[in-house]
């Protein structure tokens, strides 16, 4: 720790008033305390998913946020945002917002030494990383300000299982509405293609394949599914064609993970050509809206989202999953109503593959899977 508690307090009482003045910043700025917040804190989010980047198999990631822990008194506004960031800081994804807003930089190749690191030319890691925080402590403290933007593509893999199984129970089409879509890439899942621990489904021609390592059992036999429809909803949908939104997603793909960025781009180019359709506007009056449409027979209602419930505030996650099992309530055998989540569980131990299924009236939990779709540990489907 290099900057003692007075220290802290007085240099972030300067940071604060130069914050406040950042109109980007206003609406985050409503969420913060009164007093001077706490520095310790918000470090030891940045070690703590640094040690579970590495967990995962993400050395590099891990070293960046450690250096970054260590060469934060360099940026006194971004140590100030941090500080005072309101809620919960792993729930808000704060470490990886400011993993991205330092691998934009090194993509932008505006702070050389860094560009340099992040290419593998150099392994100082403090002298780059502390020159990144020096000079672009303002541009740090904005982009971290910003909605997260991952909308990874390797979750479409998870999803497509959960609605095979729901297939084997129904045996209907599919209309899919998905909460906090931000691009709306897992939209177009049927338009990618799939290695499911060796059955090979999807579309065969498409640019975008998803292998995940498989673990656990053996999954059924898959056959194909008839999606219908396809619609989302975000507070503020992104657009595949926008240089800007391409480039601050592709901030978000961990600079280790090449395939991963591969992906994405391939997901975007393909988006470009067939758009999904995503709203704009709160995930709980706009399923209100569609859950209140009517459902034509012979069609699965299926609810989906991947870690997206975690940025909901109490309230909104209530009224939307109150939505969801009143719609189920309504459901019956020829138009039945599936939910799918991919999320954390509340103590962020696990990722959770769930499915439930109406008028069955059953949940189920069919994997756990690693964050961004990399492994899915299948489980016995009847369990």
């Amino acid at each position: 720790m290099n900057m003692s508690r007075n220290m802290f307090d007085r240099t972030s009482a300067s940071a604060l008033s130069t914050l406040s003045a950042m109109p980007d910043l206003a609406l985050l700025m409503r969420g913060w305390q009164d007093g001077t917040g706490n520095p310790f804190i918000g470090r030891a989010e940045l070690l703590r998913q640094a040690e579970f980047a590495r967990s995962i198999g993400s050395p590099f990631i891990a070293a960046i946020l450690e250096a970054g822990e260590r060469q934060l008194d360099n940026a006194p506004l971004t140590a100030a945002l941090i500080s005072r960031w309101p809620g919960d800081l792993a729930a808000a994804a704060v470490a990886m917002r400011f993993n991205a807003a330092l691998h934009a930089l090194a993509r932008s190749g505006k702070i050389p030494a860094l560009a340099a690191l992040y290419r593998g030319e150099s392994t100082d890691f403090d002298d780059s990383i502390a020159q990144a925080l020096c000079s672009a402590d303002q541009n740090i403290c904005l982009a971290m300000a910003r909605p997260t933007q991952t909308n990874e593509v390797g979750r479409a893999a998870a999803i497509l299982c959960a609605l095979m199984m729901a297939h084997q129970e129904t045996d209907t089409a599919f209309e899919l509405l998905e909460l906090g879509s931000s691009c709306g890439l897992n939209l177009n899942l049927n338009r990618y293609s799939y290695d499911l621990a060796g059955q090979r489904l999807g579309s065969s021609a498409s640019p975008v394949h998803i292998a995940p390592e498989w673990r656990g059992a053996v999954p059924p036999a898959f056959g194909p599914i008839d999606i219908i429809s396809a619609r989302g909803v975000d507070l503020n949908p992104s657009d595949p064609n926008d240089p800007a939104t391409a480039e601050r997603m592709l901030s978000y793909i961990w600079a280790d993970q090449p395939a991963r960025m591969e992906r994405l781009t391939c997901a975007l180019r393909l988006a470009r050509t067939h758009k999904p359709q995503v709203d704009r506007g709160t995930a709980s009056a706009w399923l209100a809206e569609r859950l209140a449409e009517p459902q034509a027979e012979g069609v699965c209602r299926t609810i989906f989202h991947s870690m997206v419930i975690q940025y909901f505030d109490p309230e909104e996650r209530h009224e939307v999953i109150s939505s969801i099992i009143e719609a189920g309530e309504r459901a019956d055998v020829k138009r039945p109503v599936a939910w799918i989540s991919f999320e954390w569980t509340p103590n962020r131990s696990e990722v959770r593959l769930l499915v439930s299924l109406w008028p069955q009236g059953t949940t189920r939990h069919l994997a756990t899977c690693h964050p961004y779709g990399a492994w899915i540990h299948w489980h016995n489907p009847q369990n």
